[in-house]
């Protein structure tokens, strides 16, 4: 089946075909980095994230770029009122909210072009605006001439007739019309400048996107993306720009990401809800918010609350006890389906089922939401299997295994674990460790957990149940979870 998406430019439901064939040519914009990265921002790009992994796992070759914007009124505020370079500012936060995303989990985009590192394929498109009418200088400034482009507010649907003859009523200094937008800036004291024609200045926001997306991918590329506050003005400023300048289309394809709300209000700085990623995974596990952020359709707006991350949280233990099981059982050897048995049998059309239903959902429009409906139905069905079969065929089980993973990869699911602990949480766990193991100091917390689960295995080998189950109990205390497969014992930070 092919893949369809619902295009923000048409207002429906397409069939995906790529500019180049096999490939994806994606770009998304990226963040303002004058603060650190918060769950608004995760939001938008765990749902880019999982757009890309299922391209590829449909076999298209993936480049996708998101650029970081380090020249901005925002950043110039934060970075004056601490007295710091303002581009020594930005490149200090960027550095922390690509960590905050790495930490969640998020696969990185391929390339993150800066603005300061673009300025002069932005001179460049400004010029073509103006030579081609559409852009005009005032005082140092340079606006384009939203008048002069037709097709303004195909993307968001405006009237735009009335906002124009409302807007250029309205005359300010610099503007012909105060509907027109900055594509460049003169300087003012305390801000970072560079040299144009026009004199010292910087650039506006909306013309990065369209200078660095252009020069990355080349036009027209196949899918442009962001979150839904950026359809208007950004992404319609974008695309007059863009396509006035070069007279071809910009984008193919637009995705925009529902906003998320935090317990039922928006998400702001006036109401003090805003939740940074770094704070959220002092006490939540990565994957658990992943889950969270794919039980919802990416065009949906998810409502986060603690709730809501509990049950993401017992969902996903359901999923691990299932795949936990399927290890202890799985095999190294292909499946061979004259062995199998005709419960085996059954259960082999499940796993294949399961695989097509998957992909359907993700066909349409990338459903994350039916998606993880029909994961949790495959673990219903696989648990009912395993009743029934106490010693279910190795190579069937290894290729239901494989199928949960690759499935589980798409939504950003089963990830090696990169535990990031807080101080206290290593002190309590060296302080249980060494009331079991000796010489524990300076050891890091993966080893210190092996550690004490080889403890515990020794304990259990001699029938010590009292330590075994004292050393089981007392990692339960400090958050950790200890699961007995017959490969061996597991851990999971809970």
């Amino acid at each position: 089946m092919t893949i369809k998406i619902y295009n923000s430019l048409t207002r429906k439901k397409e069939i995906f075909k790529p500019v180049e064939k096999d490939k994806v040519k994606m770009y998304v914009c990226g963040m303002t980095v004058y603060s650190d990265a918060h769950i608004g921002h995760a939001r938008t790009y765990f749902a880019f994230d999982v757009i890309r992994r299922y391209f590829e796992y449909k076999g298209y070759k993936v480049k996708y770029i998101q650029n970081i914007t380090d020249v901005d009124d925002k950043i110039i505020d934060a970075a004056n009122r601490e007295g710091v370079d303002a581009l020594e500012y930005s490149r200090r936060f960027a550095d922390r909210c690509l960590k905050d995303l790495d930490n969640l989990g998020i696969r990185r985009a391929d390339s993150y072009p800066k603005a300061s590192e673009t300025i002069p394929d932005m001179i460049k498109m400004i010029e073509q605006l103006i030579n081609k009418g559409y852009g005009y200088e005032s005082g140092g400034d340079v606006y384009f001439s939203v008048e002069k482009f037709e097709d303004y507010g195909k993307l968001s649907g405006q009237k735009i007739d009335e906002v124009k003859s409302s807007a250029c009523a309205i005359t300010d200094e610099h503007k012909q019309c105060s509907f027109d937008f900055a594509l460049w800036k003169a300087t003012k004291p305390g801000e970072p400048s560079w040299p144009s024609p026009w004199g010292e200045g910087r650039p506006g926001w909306h013309i990065e996107c369209s200078a660095m997306s252009s020069k990355q991918l080349g036009l027209p590329f196949d899918i442009h993306g962001g979150g839904m506050d950026l359809r208007f003005p950004h992404h319609e400023n974008e695309i007059a720009q863009a396509e006035a300048a070069t007279g071809k289309q910009f984008a193919k394809y637009w995705m925009h990401i529902g906003l998320l709300t935090v317990d039922g209000e928006k998400m702001s700085k006036s109401i003090g809800n805003i939740v940074n990623v770094k704070d959220l995974l002092k006490k939540w596990d990565a994957e658990v918010v992943r889950f969270f952020f794919a039980q919802a359709h990416y065009r949906s707006p998810p409502d986060f609350s603690e709730n809501a991350l509990k049950n993401a949280e017992k969902g996903l233990v359901r999923i691990h006890r299932l795949m936990e099981k399927m290890e202890s059982f799985a095999g190294d050897k292909k499946i061979d389906e004259k062995k199998l048995s005709p419960e085996e049998k059954k259960y082999l059309k499940v796993v294949d089922d399961f695989k097509n239903s998957f992909e359907s959902a993700l066909d349409d429009d990338f459903n994350t939401s039916q998606a993880v409906s029909i994961v949790f139905d495959f673990v219903n069905t696989g648990n009912r299997f395993f009743e029934k079969t106490s010693n279910p065929d190795p190579g069937l089980i290894r290729y239901a295994l494989d199928t949960m993973k690759r499935i589980g990869n798409v939504l950003t699911l089963f990830q090696d674990k990169k535990v990031v602990s807080d101080d206290k949480v290593l002190e309590k766990l060296r302080e249980t460790a060494s009331v079991f193991i000796t010489n524990v100091k300076g050891k890091g917390l993966e080893e210190i957990m092996d550690l004490l689960l080889q403890a515990r295995e020794t304990a259990r080998a001699r029938k010590d149940w009292k330590i075994a189950d004292s050393i089981r109990n007392e990692l339960d205390k400090i958050g950790f979870e200890v699961q007995d497969t017959t490969s061996g014992p597991v851990w999971r930070k809970k």
